[in-house]
């Protein structure tokens, strides 16, 4: 019997891999755009209203624990716990400096005494800022929450 050799090497098999670096590089452009930066994390539960505008993207915000913690982030960078009402003022002055038509959000629970969020509001009132929003939740007309 006769048998037929092949002369010559065979390919080694493998797996194309150029399109490989076009995909990676595609799935990291939409995670950076579809990445939502929270920039305030304290926990509150927000009063309920009847009523519910809604807040610009990028304000600044102010938030207030149940044990009366004040954060501030000027709505880029992560929120950093302030020690008193008046560094709030202070806080808003430096922001307001910077950019004038920054709306600013109020963000306290819904525990916490009306004289804190009074004088934090009074504060933001004296560093000249232009929009203040309240933060809540809203019911809906069917009981639940939006």
């Amino acid at each position: 019997m006769l048998k037929v050799r092949r002369v010559g090497r065979q390919p080694d098999p493998y797996i194309p891999t150029a399109s490989m670096a076009d995909i990676v590089f595609l799935l990291i452009i939409f995670f950076i755009v579809t990445y939502n930066l929270e920039v305030d994390k304290s926990r509150v539960v927000l009063p309920t209203t009847m009523v519910r505008n809604e807040i610009p993207r990028e304000s600044a915000v102010i938030s207030v624990d149940q044990s009366g913690i004040i954060r501030v982030s000027g709505g880029k960078e992560t929120s950093v716990p302030v020690p008193s009402v008046e560094e709030v003022g202070s806080f808003a002055s430096d922001v307001v400096a910077r950019n004038p038509e920054l709306a600013f959000v109020v963000k306290a629970d819904k525990d916490t005494r009306y004289q804190v969020v009074d004088k934090i509001i009074d504060a933001l009132k004296q560093a000249k800022v232009k929009t203040i929003f309240l933060l809540s939740d809203q019911k809906t007309a069917e009981g639940g929450r939006r």
